[in-house]
């Protein structure tokens, strides 16, 4: 039976909704968002590209943790390990003034305290290697600072490997030796390989190499819609639709073709990408749990699309050393 939105709502009170992918920490950074006021959204539903996120319509949405996606713009190289830095930054910042509502965590642990005690989890991930500025030292000290991704590729090539698409996209080349190295350093790291934006050859290279689960925290299905991208991000381009019920035919398709296991949830959020009708930002997840139980979905398996499954891969990459003061 579906649940109504109220009762979207006390489930989401329940458990851990996770999302793991959001680009509000720019945001942060670059034009002073205050990631703990409460924003209308600044622009029409057609050209909604930003402004999706902020602590208290993540209350409004039940989301007990939010993975902070650091993107940098790939050309010149030099300077992307820092600009990931000022994200972070920008991040502790917030934290720092609002200790109460936002804390660092690292693991399903972690999680799972911070909603006991009435805050919302903060986790990091990085949007394309160039951020390492082909260097392996800064992926140990990026996990430091709470990152648990990295993103291998992002629209550009890199030392790394190749984009699906992009500028030195090609369908042929896998991983370089370096990318390899990253891989396994990653690992040791206790960092997740996020295999989001890498092209068909370097996704198979990173999963022969991987012995701990990576994740791609962002993307839609082929098998619902063809586009170069997807291989369930919240953008109706990907989708192929401007309706939440797509983003469920996404889901559900995965579940049908990999099982119940595999799925969760990056919206892209505040990533200049203009989300379905019925997720217009992050407050609106419950309405995403109504459309799934609509299908169906029960109860238990919900609970592992909205954040289980999320939690069970953090907890099998073990979080690395101890987050720096």
């Amino acid at each position: 039976m579906a649940l109504t939105l109220d009762e979207a709502r006390a489930f989401h009170a329940e458990i851990c909704v996770m999302d793991l992918h959001a680009d509000t920490a720019k945001l942060m950074d670059k034009l002073g968002y205050d990631l703990a006021a409460r924003h209308e959204r600044p622009m029409p539903t057609i050209v909604n590209v930003f402004g999706h996120v902020d602590l208290p319509r993540m209350r409004d949405g039940g989301v007990a943790g939010q993975f902070f996606s650091f993107w940098t713009t790939p050309v010149p190289e030099r300077g992307c390990t820092r600009a990931v830095v000022k994200q972070l930054d920008a991040l502790d910042v917030a934290m720092q003034k609002h200790p109460e509502q936002l804390t660092w965590t690292r693991t399903g642990a972690d999680v799972r305290a911070a909603k006991a005690a009435g805050r919302i989890s903060a986790l990091g991930g990085i949007e394309g290697g160039q951020a390492l500025e082909s260097q392996l030292e800064p992926i140990e000290a990026f996990s430091r600072r709470g990152v648990r991704y990295l993103g291998l590729l992002h629209f550009s090539k890199n030392a790394i490997g190749h984009p699906a698409k992009g500028r030195g996209s090609d369908p042929l080349a896998g991983l370089t030796a370096f990318g390899r190295d990253v891989v396994r350093e990653c690992e040791r790291c206790g960092v997740i390989v996020d295999l989001a934006h890498i092209n068909r050859r370097g996704f198979m290279d990173a999963l022969e190499l991987a012995t701990v689960p990576p994740m791609v925290s962002h993307t839609g299905v082929l098998g619902v819609h063809e586009h170069w991208r997807n291989i369930v991000i919240f953008a109706r381009k990907y989708l192929g639709s401007a309706s939440i019920e797509a983003v469920v035919d996404h889901i559900a398709h995965i579940i049908d073709v990999a099982g119940e296991d595999v799925p969760a949830l990056g919206s892209d959020f505040d990533g200049f990408v203009v989300p379905p009708i019925g997720l217009e930002d992050i407050s609106a997840m419950p309405n995403l749990t109504v459309a799934l139980s609509r299908r169906g979905i029960s109860d238990r398996v919900l609970e592992k699309i909205l954040g289980g499954n999320v939690l069970r891969v953090l907890d099998a990459v073990p979080a690395w050393g101890k987050l720096a003061a």
